[in-house]
């Protein structure tokens, strides 16, 4: 490898949020309350789903597989914060950011990939209620998440090995709270038109074409309400979308506010707490959303809970 093509910095200093130091305390308990309920709300999702085969049906598989890239891509950032806000020490090697950066954007965009199979679930379940077992079969389910996991790791692989190869020369200060690939980009030295033409055609595709088929799907279920004659066929069909939806908005509301509505250059901080939303709320709320709003995890929670009741006595 050419000598340009190296980094010069041996690591990165990342700021943070932009919080007092007297507050450190208080939002170090609050985020690590936070982390510690995203997963073991999202574990007791995955619990729930192993234990009960009521919820042994294609859209809990793919809910599953949902609940453990949330605990995933949480864990990606949010410990090492609580670290540094601990510690006091903001420093991360290069390789440990390059990491973070690879792994941040593999669960960003499975995420992406599980929510558009969760909308075509719904809409076969929907549109062909009657060729729903035949068509959402095992194989097809676990091709789905396969694929899935390939085109993640595929486009985070391109993109940090083109990230490898620019240089870092002098400031190595990051303005946020974890290696945002794009403030990483804004800090090098080189030429970074290759990288920015990998955003603009793989990372936007990525983002646009699940969007774009979850949109399709609902679409199609929404034409499909509208020509059942009964009020009972429209409260079970919003029923079974309902929870879907609701995390559909909240995850593309925040990538959307982050990415697509930047905020001026000296509006650094409005970014961190946009990702923030993004990286910590988000899944912090999924699993309070599916458990407060769908019946079937309710009804397996209790059963749960009746269980352990009925074995301490």
């Amino acid at each position: 490898m050419r000598r340009e093509n190296q980094s010069y910095v041996s690591e990165f200093l990342l700021l943070g949020l932009p919080i007092r130091p007297e507050q450190q305390g208080l939002f170090f308990a609050l985020f690590l309350g936070m982390y510690l309920t995203t997963v073991l709300g999202n574990l007791l999702i995955i619990l729930l789903i192993r234990l009960d085969p009521r919820l042994h049906t294609p859209m809990y598989f793919f809910l599953s597989h949902l609940a453990f890239s949330d605990i995933s891509f949480s864990s990606v950032t949010v410990p090492k914060m609580l670290m540094n806000m601990r510690t006091q020490d903001q420093s991360i090697s290069y390789a440990g950011c390059i990491a973070q950066m690879y792994f941040f954007i593999v669960f960003a965009v499975l995420d992406n990939f599980l929510l558009a199979s969760m909308a075509y679930d719904r809409y076969v379940a929907i549109c062909h209620p009657l060729r729903y077992t035949t068509i959402m079969r095992d194989g097809l389910c676990t091709l789905l998440v396969t694929v899935s996991w390939i085109l993640s790791n595929a486009h985070s692989l391109i993109y940090t090995l083109l990230l490898t190869q620019l240089s870092f020369c002098a400031d190595n200060t990051i303005p946020h709270f974890f290696c945002d690939p794009g403030t990483l980009l804004k800090l090098s030295c080189s030429d970074t038109s290759i990288n920015e033409l990998d955003i603009l055609t793989v990372g936007l595709a990525v983002i646009t074409l699940p969007l774009t088929g979850i949109l399709v799907s609902y679409g199609r279920v929404g034409a499909t309400i509208l020509r059942v004659p009964s009020t009972m066929g429209i409260r079970k069909a919003l029923s079974t979308c309902g929870s879907h939806l609701s995390v559909v908005s909240l995850y593309y509301g925040a990538i959307i506010g982050l990415y697509f509505l930047p905020s001026p250059s000296t509006s650094s901080d409005k970014d961190i707490i946009s990702s923030v939303m993004y990286t910590v709320v988000t899944p912090l709320l999924n699993p309070f959303i599916y458990s407060l709003r769908n019946r079937d995890i309710k009804g397996a929670l209790e059963k749960l809970f009746y269980k352990a009741g009925v074995l301490s006595q």
